[in-house]
C-alpha cells in the first residue's frame, strides 16, 4: 500500500512536472530510481514504476538545453526506442482551409503538429493536431473518396503572379542591398517576400495524398509532386511491414513525444528564401535541355513513360512527360526536352508504369492512377551543366537505371536574338521578309500551326505550357525551313505539344520580336497609365503603329489565343497562363534597352525585370474586345506619343 501510495504521488508529480521547476522533476526521477531498486520486478507495480521513470526523463530530456543534437529517438511505454524516420512540412486540408503542418514519421506512428505561437525571446514548441498508429493507419481507396475533404484549387494565373512579384522582390532586394542604408528596407522587403513564398507554398499543391485511421477518419494533405507523395507512402509502407502493435498515448505522454519533436525534427525551416543562407547559391536561371534516352532493369514488359520534376521557389513541379513505350523491358525513348529554370537546384525523373484500367480512375483529377517503377533526383551543378557540350549520367532506381543527358543555356543568353544568316528559310529571318516571299500576310508556319491546335489540341490540358518534344520540334522547324512537301502529312502525325512548342520557337527566334524593340518603351509606358481612357488611346495607337505583317499576324494570334481559352475548363489555361506563356516572347527588350539596365546584375534580375509588364500588356489586349485590322486602320485618335 505504501508503494502504491508513493507511486500515485510520484505520478502526480510527473504530470505535475509540466508546470513545475527543473529541480523538483530532477528529485522525483532520483525518488523512481530507488523505488525501482528496492522493487522486487515481479511486483505489480515495478511496470507502473518503469512507466513513470521513463516519462521523467523523456521530458527531462526534451527540456534539457544540452540535449545531444543527433538524438533521433525517443522511448516507448515497453522500454523499446520510437525512432524518427522521416519528417517535413505538409500542406493539410483542414475544415476546407489549407493549414501548414510539420509531419513526424516515427518507427511506430505518424504525427501532425503545427507550431504554437511564442512570446519572443522563448523557445518554439509544437502543437499536436492528431496522430495515428502505423497499426491503424490505411491509405485511401479511391471508392472511399468522398467521405475526405474535398480540394479547393486556386487558378493557375494567381500562382504565377505571385511567382512575379516575389521576382521583383528578389531583384528589388539585391538593388537595395547595394545601396548605402539601404539595410533596414531589405529587412522589411525579406519580411514582405517571405509572407509572399509562404503563400505559394500554402496554395500551390495540387496532388492529394489521403490517409484513414482505424475508425474511417480520413486526413487530406496536397502535394505538389509525384515524387514526394511516393516517398512518403513508401516509408509508411515500409515500417507498416513490421509486426506492429496499436498504440495508444495518454495525455502526458503525447506531450512529451510532441516536446520532443523539436530537437528531434531534421527539417528546421520551410523551404523559402528568406531561410537560406545569402551564400547558398540561388539556383539556375535558364533553360535546361534533357534528353532522356533509355531505361534497363525491368523484369517483366510494361508500358512505361518518364516524367520530369524540377524545383521552383521552394517547391518541385513537373514539367515533362515522354511517350509510353509499350510492351518492353528496355524501353528506347531518345527524347529531348527544353524545361525552364527558375532558381532550379534539382532535376528529378520519374519512371511509370501505365494503367490502362478504366477501374483506376481517380475521382480527384480524373486521370488513370499510373505506378511509380521507380524515382531519382540528380543535383544540377552549375560547373558540370553549364558547359557547352552534353553532360550524360544515369539515375538508379529501384533496380531499375534512366539514362539521360542534359546542358544548360543561361538565361541571358537564351534571350540573345540570332539572326539567320540563309534568308530561304523562315525561322530567324524577319517576318516582313517571309510575308514577302510567300505573298501572304500571316506567315504560313503561323496558320498552319494555328490551325492544328484549334482542330485537335485546343481540349489539351496545358497547351502551349506543356514542353513538347524538342527533338519533333526541331524537325518541324527543318520542315518548315526548308519547305518540305510533306509538311501537312508532318503536322497531322505529330504530337500537338511540339506542334505549340513549334509556334512558340518561331516567335522566339524572330530576328525582332513581334511588338518590335522600337516600340517596346512604348509599350512600358503605356501599360502603366492608370487613366484608363488614356491607356485605351495609347495602346490602340502603338498597335496601329506596327508593320503590316506585325499586326496581322498579332492579331490572327490574338484571336487564337482567345480561343484557346475558352476552354479553360477543360484545358485549364486561362488568359493570363497564354499571356505568361506568349508575353515575355512577343515583347522583349532590344539589347541597347537592356544595357541601359546597368542595375540587372544576375540572371535573376533579368527573369524578373519586366516581366510582368510584358504579361500585363498582351493580358491587356487578349481582355480587349475584338480588335479588326480594318478598324485600326480607319479610326483617327487624337492621342500623340513619341514611338
Amino acid at each position: 500500500m505504501e508503494v502504491l501510495l508513493v507511486l500515485r504521488l510520484c505520478c502526480n508529480c510527473t504530470y505535475a512536472l509540466l508546470y513545475k521547476p527543473i529541480d523538483r522533476v530532477t528529485r522525483s526521477t532520483l525518488v523512481l530510481h530507488d523505488l525501482l531498486k528496492h522493487t522486487p520486478k515481479d511486483h505489480p507495480d515495478f511496470p507502473l514504476l518503469q512507466d513513470a521513470l521513463r516519462i521523467s526523463q523523456n521530458f527531462l530530456s526534451s527540456i534539457n538545453e544540452e540535449i545531444d543534437p543527433r538524438r533521433t529517438a525517443v522511448t516507448t511505454p515497453k522500454g523499446e526506442a520510437r525512432q524518427l524516420v522521416k519528417d517535413g512540412f505538409l500542406v493539410e486540408v483542414s475544415e476546407s482551409s489549407r493549414k501548414l503542418r510539420h509531419v513526424f514519421l516515427f518507427t511506430d506512428l505518424l504525427l501532425c503538429a503545427k507550431m504554437k505561437k511564442t512570446a519572443v525571446g522563448r523557445h518554439q514548441q509544437y502543437e499536436c493536431k492528431w496522430y495515428i498508429p502505423l497499426a491503424d493507419l490505411t491509405f485511401q481507396t479511391l471508392d472511399d473518396s468522398d467521405a475526405c475533404p474535398s480540394i479547393q484549387v486556386l487558378p493557375e494565373h494567381e500562382i504565377e503572379e505571385m511567382k512575379i512579384k516575389i521576382s521583383v522582390l528578389k531583384n528589388e532586394i539585391q538593388k537595395e542591398k547595394k545601396a548605402p542604408k539601404g539595410q533596414s528596407r531589405v529587412e522589411r522587403l525579406r519580411k514582405k517576400m517571405n509572407e509572399q513564398e509562404s503563400w505559394l507554398l500554402l496554395h500551390s499543391p495540387t496532388i492529394p495524398f489521403r490517409i484513414n485511421n482505424k475508425h474511417g477518419k480520413c486526413y487530406l494533405f496536397l502535394l505538389s509532386s509525384d515524387y514526394e507523395r511516393s516517398e512518403w507512402r513508401e516509408s509508411i509502407q515500409k515500417l507498416q511491414k513490421k509486426d506492429l502493435q496499436s498504440c495508444m498515448l495518454s495525455s502526458v505522454e503525447l506531450q512529451v513525444l510532441t516536446s520532443s519533436c523539436f530537437k528531434l525534427r531534421t527539417v528546421h525551416n520551410i523551404p523559402v528564401t528568406g531561410n537560406k543562407d545569402d551564400e547558398e547559391t540561388p539556383g539556375l536561371y535558364g533553360f535546361l535541355h534533357v534528353i532522356v534516352h533509355s531505361a534497363k532493369g525491368f523484369k517483366q514488359s510494361a508500358n512505361l513513360y518518364c516524367t520530369l520534376e524540377v524545383d521552383s521557389f521552394g517547391y518541385f513541379v513537373s514539367k515533362a512527360k515522354t511517350r509510353v513505350f509499350r510492351d518492353t523491358t528496355e524501353p528506347q525513348w531518345n527524347e529531348e526536352f527544353e524545361i525552364e529554370l527558375e532558381g532550379s537546384q534539382y532535376l528529378r525523373i520519374l519512371c511509370y508504369e501505365k494503367c490502362y484500367d478504366k477501374s483506376m480512375l481517380n475521382k480527384d483529377d480524373n486521370e488513370i492512377v499510373d505506378k511509380i517503377m521507380g524515382k531519382g533526383q540528380v543535383q544540377l551543378d552549375p560547373q558540370t551543366v553549364q558547359s557547352k557540350n552534353w553532360h550524360m549520367d544515369v539515375i538508379e532506381m529501384n533496380g531499375i537505371k534512366v539514362e539521360f543527358s542534359m546542358k544548360f543555356t543561361s538565361r541571358d543568353l537564351s534571350l540573345k536574338r540570332t539572326p539567320s544568316k540563309k534568308q530561304s528559310g523562315v525561322f530567324g529571318v524577319k517576318i516582313n521578309v517571309v510575308t514577302k516571299r510567300e505573298r501572304s500576310k500571316v506567315p504560313y508556319i503561323v496558320r498552319q500551326c494555328i490551325e492544328e491546335v484549334e482542330k485537335r489540341g485546343i481540349d489539351e490540358v496545358g497547351i502551349y505550357r506543356i514542353s513538347g518534344v524538342a527533338t519533333d520540334i526541331q524537325a518541324l522547324k527543318s520542315a518548315f525551313d526548308t519547305n518540305t512537301k510533306d509538311i501537312l502529312v508532318m503536322l497531322s502525325d505529330m504530337d500537338i505539344n511540339a506542334i505549340a512548342g513549334t509556334l512558340k520557337l518561331y516567335f522566339r527566334e524572330l530576328p525582332e520580336p513581334l511588338l518590335t524593340d522600337r516600340l517596346y518603351p512604348a509599350f512600358m509606358e503605356g501599360i502603366a497609365l492608370s487613366d484608363p481612357a488614356a491607356k485605351e488611346n495609347c495602346m490602340m495607337h502603338l498597335l496601329r503603329s506596327l508593320p503590316e505583317p506585325n499586326i496581322m499576324t498579332f492579331l490572327t494570334l490574338l484571336e487564337h489565343l482567345k480561343r484557346v481559352a475558352e476552354k479553360e475548363p477543360i484545358n485549364k489555361m486561362s488568359l493570363h497562363n497564354l499571356a505568361t506563356v506568349f508575353g515575355p516572347t512577343l515583347l522583349r527588350p532590344s539589347e541597347s534597352e537592356s544595357a541601359k539596365g546597368q542595375h540587372i546584375t544576375s540572371a535573376s534580375d533579368i527573369w524578373s525585370h519586366d516581366v510582368m509588364a510584358q504579361v500585363q500588356v498582351l493580358l491587356y489586349y487578349l481582355q480587349h474586345p475584338p480588335i479588326s485590322y480594318a478598324e485600326l486602320k480607319r479610326n483617327t485618335l487624337y492621342f500623340s506619343t513619341d514611338v
